[in-house]
């Protein structure tokens, strides 16, 4: 949501190498079939290094792709989404507490943090997954990121996510959730929350 979408990305990825990336979702599948562990949730919770899921990941695609280029391709062809960023830092200028929840890879984090080198100013909480050991959806870490708020209650709290999961989460647990689809529509529906009128 503060980035151009993820998606865009892997597109990316995709045509410069050739790789398609259904073959990583196929092997990642297979990965949890056998092991019981999903690799990018392993990643994504601090569990494995960036460096293990890679290793991983090339063993099971047979050791003919090379991903260990991949974290640069990927943040080259990521950019900050400013109609939100600078909405973000609005929203902070109105007095509203801002908090940002992110599932995320740890050895990412001076990445996305030079991306947006704001983001200490517009969010005095921070929750990484990478750093706390669990990911959205999983209800105990949008109690953790209330909990570091100051045991703000759910129902204060618009979230704002790209993935429909993740805001049934928060919705679950008494949150106003907006599932990001564009700038101008997020925008226009968390006012619409903060005014009221839905």
């Amino acid at each position: 949501m503060l980035t151009s979408p993820l998606l865009q990305s892997f597109v990316a990825y995709q045509e410069e190498t050739g790789v398609d990336f259904r073959r990583f979702g196929e092997a990642m599948r297979d990965i949890q079939e056998r092991t019981g562990e999903h690799p990018l949730f392993e990643l994504e919770c601090g569990r494995w290094t960036e460096d293990e899921f890679y290793a991983r990941l090339e063993a099971e695609l047979g050791g003919d792709i090379d991903l260990k280029e991949f974290g640069e391709r990927y943040f080259a062809n990521l950019h900050p989404n400013e109609p939100m960023i600078d909405y973000m830092r609005t929203l902070r200028g109105r007095d509203y507490r801002m908090a940002l929840l992110t599932n995320n890879v740890r050895e990412w984090e001076p990445r996305w943090r030079a991306m947006i080198p704001e983001i200490d100013e517009i969010f005095e909480v921070i929750v990484d997954s990478g750093f706390v050991g669990m990911r959205k959806p999983d209800p105990r870490i949008y109690a953790l990121t209330l909990e570091r708020l100051g045991d703000v209650d759910a129902s204060e709290c618009v979230f704002v996510d790209d993935v429909d999961v993740n805001c049934d989460a928060a919705a679950a647990l008494g949150m106003r959730a907006v599932q990001f689809v564009s700038a101008e529509q997020a925008i226009r529906e968390v006012e619409a929350v903060l005014n009221g009128s839905m």
